[in-house]
């Protein structure tokens, strides 16, 4: 790499448009969605799709909701001729779902591409050719005219050829290939020679796709050419305005989302980005940003797990655990922080019984898109007390009390420490059980009475106990069965302690009702202790916490 000044390479220059008002616009209706996943994302795989999976991935679109799909190259190869004609034999086309095919501007690849269209309702003709200075002079070395002249032609002969398929609505479609990288000026005088030849109506709109192909700007850079063409262009109401970004400089989506506020009406891109390079736009993340701001995408994407696994299957490829909104990790947290922050939102938005959903570090409510909350908090060395106390309240019924939260995520977390590793929330359970649950070394209970005394309201409790390893009866009295245990162990001389907290709650429901007892207790070495007792009678579950937080003390150092 160079270093200091770089000679090597030239900033992209800026678009004179002093009066820019894409900056001020907000995006509030949803764009038309092109998907080119059986084209632009099938030509971009290192195995393409079989028939069978084009299908299959045809029929995912139409599920979707995708009403323009681009399905191939015909005139490229074979495959794709009889991919458009299966579709036709079969009657895959939905009437209200437009086929779109893509074509060079060469005589004999237009009229090929017509064969293959005969049957379809509604079929979207793609015309392109490229049109940057680089690929005038690189690719072509043709002038200016010659290049506008490439377009008007291909035009006049897909024009020319619409009678040839009287059963077909046809639709046109023209892309300046590399518009990002032509001169905005030369892209608008080709585009309205294009719309010259085809002559649309603002009945019959014709479709220009004006194609980052290669990103070489920032995405204001590119939202000022899609503001500029619109601006600067005649006859704007007879066009549709098309986007087609890629994603070299990882600004896909950005761009595409300025671009529709410079004024662009459709998208074009492929799910979850496949695509040539660095990939095409994602319109998944696309549409559910749109759906965070309260706008409908007006795409079904309340299912994204089963569309990933099409998607993964037909493919070959991989949504990386990243990826926006889609990836395995993106609604999981294992920071301490924000899993506390995640719980009490949770929390709250579950007292409050709102309809709009405010949780910190949550942009989307996973369950909108089929996702779970399972998957939310997840448990290793970085995680805090309130994602531990999540994973035990959500998946085991254990609402440990708040105090005890930062104890208990101090143990889990040195134990996935140990481990360097994360913890399954059965491990999480396993390790809260083992450490906090019905201890019973060095002191245990075998077997308990009890005697109320109605004058005095005391309760005596008469107990068989072992105490490291010595079997031996203990009484004790108190205004209840945990004061009286509490007054046999003073009795023994074992009393080192003061009882600080009693909580208890039930865990499920019916005759499989168990209780979960939580005492606190102040050892006399001025250190606090969580013991947890869980039995299916609410006194011995007290009793059990007891115990095991006095276990604790005594195994503490």
């Amino acid at each position: 790499m160079q270093k200091g000044k770089i000679t090597k390479y030239r900033p992209f220059p800026q678009i004179d448009l002093p009066d820019r008002q894409w900056p001020d616009k907000v995006i509030d209706r949803s764009p038309i969605w092109a998907s080119v996943d059986l084209r632009d994302g099938n030509q971009a795989l290192a195995i393409p799709m079989t028939v069978d999976e084009k299908l299959e991935m045809f029929g995912m679109l139409v599920d979707i909701g995708f009403k323009e799909i681009e399905v191939g190259f015909p005139s490229a190869s074979d495959t794709e001729f009889q991919f458009i004609r299966r579709l036709v034999a079969e009657n895959r086309i939905p009437e209200d779902v437009s086929v779109q095919v893509l074509v060079q501007a060469r005589e004999h690849l237009i009229r090929r591409t017509f064969e293959s269209l005969e049957g379809v309702p509604t079929a979207i003709v793609h015309l392109y050719n490229s049109t940057s200075p680089l690929q005038r002079r690189v690719t072509f070395g043709k002038s200016k005219e010659e290049i506008k002249n490439i377009a008007v032609e291909g035009t006049h002969l897909v024009k020319s050829l619409v009678s040839t398929i009287p059963d077909t609505k046809v639709r046109f479609q023209y892309s300046p290939e590399s518009f990002s990288d032509t001169e905005v000026d030369y892209a608008l005088q080709v585009c309205e020679a294009v719309m010259e030849a085809w002559e649309p109506t603002e009945e019959e709109r014709i479709i220009l796709n004006l194609p980052a192909t290669v990103e070489v700007a920032t995405p204001n850079v590119h939202a000022d050419q899609i503001e500029w063409f619109c601006r600067h262009m005649k006859e704007r109401n007879k066009a549709i305005i098309s986007l087609h970004t890629h994603n070299d400089r990882g600004t896909g989506v950005a761009a595409t989302e300025l671009g529709l506020m410079a004024g662009a009406d459709r998208v074009e891109g492929t799910l979850f980005g496949n695509g040539e390079r660095t990939g095409n736009l994602d319109i998944v993340t696309v549409a559910l940003n749109l759906y965070t701001q309260g706008v409908d995408p007006g795409l079904d994407l309340s299912k994204l797990d089963d569309i990933r696994a099409v998607y993964e299957r037909v493919t070959r490829m991989t949504v990386p655990e990243r990826h926006p909104y889609a990836g395995d990790l993106v609604f999981t947290a294992f920071s301490g922080s924000h899993q506390d922050a995640i719980k009490k939102g949770m929390d709250l938005r579950e007292k409050e019984q709102t309809e709009r959903f405010e949780v910190p570090y949550l942009l989307i409510d996973p369950q909108d898109i089929g996702r779970t909350y399972e998957a939310i908090i997840r448990i290793n060395s970085q995680s805090g007390k309130g994602g531990v106390a999540y994973i035990l309240s959500r998946d085991f019924g254990l609402d440990i009390p708040k105090a005890m939260h930062p104890e208990v995520g101090v143990v889990v977390n040195d134990a996935a420490d140990k481990g360097s590793r994360e913890l399954s929330p059965q491990e999480v359970h396993e390790v809260f059980m083992q450490q906090y649950v019905n201890l019973d070394t060095p002191l245990n209970i075998l077997a308990i009475e009890r005697e109320d005394f109605s004058k005095t309201g005391e309760v005596r409790i008469d107990a068989d106990i072992t105490m490291r390893g010595e079997e031996m009866p203990v009484t004790g009295t108190g205004n209840g069965p945990i004061s009286a245990f509490v007054d046999a162990l003073d009795q023994k001389g074992w009393k080192d302690f003061t009882l600080l907290d009693y909580r208890q709650h039930s865990i499920g429901g019916g005759s499989k009702t168990k209780a979960a007892a939580y005492i606190q207790i102040r050892h006399q070495n001025g250190k606090s202790y969580y013991g947890c007792g869980i039995d299916a009678n609410i006194e011995l579950a007290g009793l059990r916490a007891l115990v095991s937080a006095f276990n604790r003390a005594c195994s503490a150092p």
